[in-house]
């Protein structure tokens, strides 16, 4: 009898085929597969970083997990652009519902005894406070992804997203307020974004 297959994870190989910023001229392409990366290690080192300056005892290994995976629903919903998604309480509003159906339909996708601890890095039905706060910093790291994509498309002279960097450098900065992990990282990290290759080998 033949053994029944699984698509889930062919269907999150795709995200290499989703194109990011689809509305902006980009000096360089980046798809919906190098931004998860990015959020993810950027999401594993908020948590690291409160951990060892602030100490707190986040869990490092499970936001960078949530970071993987955090825009997987646009594998079937593709990238809706942030200011049509924005537009209004109700766009964004209904577009979550998209956006969580969309997760349960690549849910479904797995066998029936994996189900329940996948779903968990989508959505957690009892979270702790600190289950909470770790959602908040993959949250952060993705439009600290957004910055960094802005700094490197303004320092290779396209000024098509210079309106979009003081957006989203006004939304960091709001984070830094709330979120000492990320003030951190600003203060530490960010300004070495946007360097040449020599001047990052000094």
């Amino acid at each position: 009898m033949k053994e029944e297959s699984y698509n889930f994870f062919a269907a999150i190989a795709r995200m290499k085929y989703i194109d990011r910023w689809a509305l902006m001229r980009n000096s360089r392409e980046e798809n919906l597969c190098e931004h998860s990366m990015e959020v993810a290690m950027l999401a594993h080192a908020l948590c690291k970083i409160g951990n060892l300056y602030l100490d707190k005892k986040l869990n490092a290994d499970k936001a960078a997990v949530i970071g993987l995976y955090h825009d997987a629903s646009e594998i079937i919903t593709g990238d809706m652009p942030t200011p049509v998604k924005y537009y209004s309480e109700t766009i964004r509003s209904a577009y979550k519902e998209v956006e969580k159906v969309a997760e349960q339909k690549l849910i479904d996708k797995l066998p029936e005894k994996m189900q329940k601890e996948f779903s968990e890095i989508f959505w957690e039905e009892e979270p702790t406070e600190d289950d909470l706060y770790v959602r908040r910093l993959v949250k952060a790291a993705d439009k600290l992804s957004a910055l960094i994509k802005c700094i490197n498309e303004g320092k290779a002279g396209n000024g098509e997203f210079r309106t979009a960097k003081d957006t989203i450098a006004k939304a960091v900065d709001e984070m830094c307020e709330e979120l000492p992990e990320v003030a951190i990282f600003c203060e530490k990290f960010l300004p070495a974004y946007g360097q040449t290759l020599d001047e990052l080998s000094r």
